[in-house]
């Protein structure tokens, strides 16, 4: 039996040269506080957009240079209510004119936070599966696969 207990060893404890998540992406450059207060600002922005019905507007302003990294938890959940506030918003005819609209970056963006808020689906009820389904589908289309491959190659977490 005692043959077989190297596997509880822990290499990684052992080894110098570990790698750690942080050291796979800069951080974000306006730290947890600025990331903060630009989230709420972008948030509030975003809800005007979306009761004054410029959807288009609402959904890129949001996706512009969103938080992510270690520490920025807060304005990462503002974030994503936002941008799940305008999904579903939106109504399905008018999806492939809006994801035309935006930047190659952020469609990438938008892809990230449709999977999160699909790995979100049962702890939550601010969002549908259907409509995140629904958004996907569109986005792809206007995308392509790339997008796909873009976000979960990504480290950068949102």
């Amino acid at each position: 039996m005692s043959e077989y207990a190297f596997r509880k060893i822990d290499i990684d404890a052992l080894d110098e040269d570990v790698l750690l998540p942080t050291d796979l992406y800069d951080p974000d450059p306006r730290g947890p506080d600025g990331a903060l207060g630009e989230a709420r600002a972008r948030s509030t922005e975003t809800r005007g957009l979306v009761s004054k019905g410029d959807i288009a507007g609402a959904l890129s302003t949001i996706l512009t240079d969103p938080p992510y990294g270690d520490g920025v938890d807060e304005a990462k959940a503002l974030t994503t209510s936002a941008v799940l506030l305008v999904l579903n918003s939106t109504r399905a005819a008018d999806i492939p004119a809006i994801l035309k609209g935006l930047a190659p970056e952020q469609q990438d963006r938008l892809m990230a936070y449709l999977y999160k808020g699909m790995a979100s689906l049962g702890a939550s009820a601010d969002v549908s599966g259907s409509v995140l389904l629904t958004w996907h589908e569109k986005l792809t289309e206007v995308a392509g696969v790339g997008c796909i491959v873009r976000v979960m190659t990504d480290r950068r977490a949102v």
